[in-house]
């Protein structure tokens, strides 16, 4: 999510621009504030900037948000206007609407709102419908405008991006979802692998999901949560259970919070929210945009994109990847995140070069943008690179088997019953990032992991030194043998990148110590009990070789020469991820006595192999 509502506000470049183009705006927009009907008579509120020289025409600029279209009144202007001021200087008329249910919007709000496909009566409405007949109104009634229309949106924004697509209005031309939210039980950020993101869902709707009875201003709203421990870590522990947060914390209040906890599998209500399944006869150009080390969305952008390709491969449908945080690309010049520096400026060249000639193409027919099917930043080498496809296809699939003794390499282990034991214990879970924080940061996912090899509930497995680069683009795979004297289990693995002990000092983070840096490329938990279906969860026997195997989210890396290669696997994530009581029990009510220690393996011999499959890319 953009954790606006929740106080955790991504802020812009810098605070001079935003006071020059704060001066544009004015000079050089109209505001206007509208409530728009859509076909079931409730009506929505919108502010449209037009701009002041009417000698042109111009298309519509739509991002359709529950963060609020603020500031409210037609005196108060928006600081700037659009993805980004390359917009604001062209020229668009632009358009900001609350959604149903959301702030000064009438209506009911509903969190990722289920696709309605065959609508039979006005009543049946969706965020597609809703979007159709605001275009419909705009195309009808603004003024000066060129009967086209382009959508855009980050996180939930990029859900109602999504959203636009199926059974697209005539006139809308272009689409960007941007880190779309998308499945918020597989990959995005409530659920990860059918496993609870305890941090982000309880700081979240502390403050989202506070009702509101009628249209009201942010002044009038929720306000964000205040943590009566700052340290995040000792905050979620001192909960206990997930069944205490109502009594503690929320009582009955937080409708979306209850949901969360009665539906603990992957059940119709899910499924119903999954959008993938109605990106069919895609007719708008589509940009989907990500970053690989965002927080939140990750998966999203990935999925949404596969999905389009999926079910028409003939598709405008073209993915950007970056090295990007969440909403990275629109809020930072991108040229470094956490102690790494990208050497150079990935999100400014991003704007200039894929974000604004696509919409220039469709919008207003300026020349063709040839876009690549995948515009791919490569961490390590700092290159952009330009794919016919993604996954690439000039790659090939290798395999990175576990050793003895903690070592990792492309070749099968030949040892016979070999494991590592260790114990972990949901009261003492092993923390996502080291150091104390108040709320989850989003460095932590390219932060340094050296803190949690240290904890001898860790297993750690790496390379020598690699004689040659090696780059990694695609997907990747986890191929675990694992056991427990538990019924249940979760299992994070986590790709690294480990510097030499001579490497240069950091350019961003002059107290890093970059020497045997160990630089999280890629990490994903599974929730052991959904392995075989996320349906019918499973219970584990007892001491019993079992095969865990999940997707990782993609990567883009190289590991250049003299680094190594590193895997970290793991029980817990916290609280990243809530705890596991490694009892197979509904967790969403289990009682604080449930949680106790198990004794894992991980096996790494001839016949019970544990090993990670990467996507590597031909020289």
């Amino acid at each position: 999510m953009l954790w606006i509502a929740a106080g955790i506000l991504i802020t812009g470049y810098s605070s001079s621009a935003q006071i020059t183009d704060s001066a544009y705006v004015r000079d050089n927009y109209t505001k206007i504030e509208r409530n728009i009907p859509m076909r079931d008579g409730v009506k929505l509120f919108t502010a449209i900037y037009i701009p002041k020289n009417t000698g042109k025409k111009y298309p519509f600029m739509i991002n359709r948000t529950p963060y609020t279209v603020s500031p409210y009144g037609e005196n108060n202007y928006k600081t700037t206007l659009g993805p980004s001021s390359l917009f604001l200087k062209e020229g668009f008329i632009f358009v900001y609407q609350d959604v149903r249910g959301k702030w000064m919007s009438e209506g009911e709000f509903v969190d990722v709102r289920p696709q309605i496909d065959n609508k039979k009566t006005k009543k049946d409405i969706d965020e597609s419908s809703d979007t159709y007949d605001t275009i419909d109104w705009l195309v009808k009634n603004v003024n000066g405008n060129n009967g086209k229309a382009g959508i855009y949106g980050i996180s939930y924004p990029g859900f109602y991006s999504t959203a636009a697509l199926p059974g697209a209005h005539k006139a809308l031309k272009a689409v960007s979802p941007q880190a779309p939210v998308t499945d918020w039980f597989l990959g995005d950020d409530f659920h990860h692998n059918g496993a609870f993101m305890l941090g982000d869902a309880f700081s979240f709707y502390s403050t989202f999901g506070v009702p509101r009875p009628l249209p009201i201003t942010p002044d009038k709203g929720p306000k964000g949560f205040n943590f009566p421990i700052k340290d995040n870590y000792r905050f979620y522990l001192s909960i206990g259970a997930l069944k205490n947060v109502k009594e503690k914390y929320f009582g009955d209040s937080i409708k979306f919070w209850n949901d969360l906890m009665e539906h603990g599998n992957y059940d119709e209500f899910w499924k119903a929210r999954n959008i993938r399944t109605h990106l069919q006869n895609v007719k708008p150009a589509v940009l989907v945009v990500g970053g690989f080390f965002d927080a939140e969305d990750a998966y999203g952008a990935l999925q949404t994109y596969k999905a389009i390709e999926d079910h028409d491969s003939k598709a405008n449908n073209k993915l950007v990847e970056g090295p990007w945080f969440h909403g990275g690309w629109s809020r930072s010049t991108g040229d470094n995140f956490g102690d790494i520096d990208f050497d150079q400026p990935t999100s400014t060249w991003y704007q200039q070069n894929v974000e604004f000639p696509f919409f220039m193409q469709h919008l207003k027919g300026a020349a063709n943008a040839n876009l690549a099917e995948a515009t791919i930043f490569v961490t390590g080498s700092n290159q952009w690179k330009n794919f016919t496809a993604w996954p690439p296809k000039e790659t090939e699939n290798q395999t990175l088997y576990f050793q003895p003794d903690g070592k990792l390499s492309f070749s099968a282990p030949t040892a016979t019953d070999s494991f590592d034991e260790y114990v972990s214990d949901p009261n003492n879970p092993v923390p996502y990032q080291d150091g104390i924080q108040e709320r989850r940061t989003r460095e932590y996912m390219i932060d340094d992991q050296r803190f949690a090899a240290r904890r001898p509930d860790v297993k750690v497995y790496q390379t020598e030194p690699l004689a040659e680069d090696i780059t990694f683009t695609g997907p990747l795979m986890a191929n675990l043998s694992v056991a427990t004297t538990g019924t249940d289990a979760d299992y994070v693995v986590k790709l690294i990148d480990v510097y030499p002990e001579d490497a240069a000092p950091s350019k961003v983070n002059p107290k890093a110590i970059m020497g045997g840096y160990e630089m999280l490329v890629r990490g994903e938990i599974m929730r052991g009990k959904f392995r075989n279906s996320f349906e019918k969860p499973e219970a584990f026997v007892p001491g019993q070789v079992t095969k865990v195997k999940y997707a990782l989210p993609d990567v883009a890396h190289t590991f250049k020469k003299g680094h190594s290669i590193m895997i970290q696997v793991q029980n817990s994530w916290f609280p990243l991820a809530d705890r596991n009581p490694q009892q197979f029990l509904d967790i969403y009510h289990a009682e604080d006595k449930d949680f106790i220690k198990a004794t894992h393996r991980i096996y790494h011999d001839q016949k019970n192999a544990s090993s990670l499959t990467v996507t590597v890319l031909k020289p």
